[in-house]
């Protein structure tokens, strides 16, 4: 009898602690985003997260993830508040919209942001190294010109270009790196010019505006709106000829610099396991990106005629033929 005790007091030893977290009562996760409207299914990147929670002993049976893709956003307000009437353990929040709809909403339950680009200037945090409060997160730019080098990516590709227009939404509150960028951009030679769409309907208008300032190349900004309409967008800048970058990876871009999304996700699922077993979001520092993805589609560059220099192609991370 005492060996059948020994034996089963040490089988529960042997057991991880990942696998007995994954016994406990089912938990509950609200993730928030800008979507399309069609109710289609997580694209590539966003099943990361999932996987990224599936790393941590977080699966169908001891998790519950109840998604809002808000359409048009500014039905936020009621999205958010499905997701708190869920009574969630934990909200996931996919850009500035979202972030501070839920922040704005709920000082309470824990909130874990992605794809965020200053979330100290936008007052989601107190600091990156002490966030204070129920909110943290991973951004998806670093201290340094990070909107500089698209401009600098965009000259490479397109050397006499004296006008870039840049896509913004004007409701997105990062648009103030726009204003910073500037003096940078005359140093070369460049002046930046704003087309904005804060819907899908005005982004004609803006193309059509960006042609019709002589524009030479166009930086889609980065914002959900511009993430959900990126065929779209693509389709435009094939239509008005407009050598484009852009900040996520997207289908038919001439180019892409910015934070790999799928590896942010990942990470995120990280952050949500650490509160889920606990930690506060006070104490989890706001993590910045590590990885960054250079793409060059020459397909799009031969359409538009342009050569790519092999200095480009050398730091590329892809280039699709």
């Amino acid at each position: 009898m005492k060996r059948r005790k020994f034996i089963a007091a040490t089988a529960v030893l042997l057991v991880s602690p990942r696998r007995l977290w994954a016994q406990r009562k089912p938990r509950r996760i609200g993730f928030l985003a800008i979507g399309d409207g069609s109710g289609r299914a997580l694209n590539p990147a966003e099943r990361v997260f999932l996987d990224g929670l599936r790393r941590y002993g977080w699966a169908d049976g001891n998790l519950t993830i109840d998604f809002r893709f808000s359409h048009p956003p500014d039905r936020l307000p009621a999205s958010v508040a499905d997701l708190l009437a869920l009574n969630p353990d934990v909200l996931v929040a996919a850009g500035p919209p979202a972030a501070l709809a839920l922040k704005s909403a709920t000082a309470t339950i824990p909130i874990v942001f992605v794809a965020v680009a200053d979330p100290v200037r936008i007052g989601l945090v107190q600091s990156l190294s002490r966030p204070g409060g129920n909110v943290t997160g991973i951004t998806t730019n670093v201290p340094q010109d990070f909107f500089g080098k698209r401009v600098e990516i965009l000259r490479e590709l397109v050397p006499g270009a004296s006008r870039i227009a840049v896509l913004v939404n004007p409701k997105n509150p990062m648009i103030y790196l726009v204003e910073d960028t500037r003096n940078m951009a005359r140093r070369l030679g460049i002046e930046l010019l704003t087309v904005e769409a804060a819907t899908a309907e005005e982004l004609d208008g803006a193309f059509a505006s960006a042609s019709a300032q002589n524009a030479d190349a166009i930086i889609d900004f980065g914002d959900p709106l511009t993430y959900v309409e990126a065929p779209r967008i693509v389709a435009l800048a094939a239509k008005h000829r407009l050598p484009a970058n852009y900040l996520f990876r997207v289908n038919g871009g001439l180019s892409v610099y910015g934070a790999d999304t799928a590896d942010l996700l990942r990470r995120a699922g990280g952050l949500v396991d650490r509160i889920l077993k606990g930690t506060k979001p006070a104490d989890l520092p706001v993590e910045q990106p590590t990885k960054f993805e250079l793409i060059i589609n020459m397909k799009a560059a031969k359409a538009l005629g342009l050569t790519v220099p092999p200095s480009l192609l050398a730091r590329a991370d892809e280039v699709i033929e």
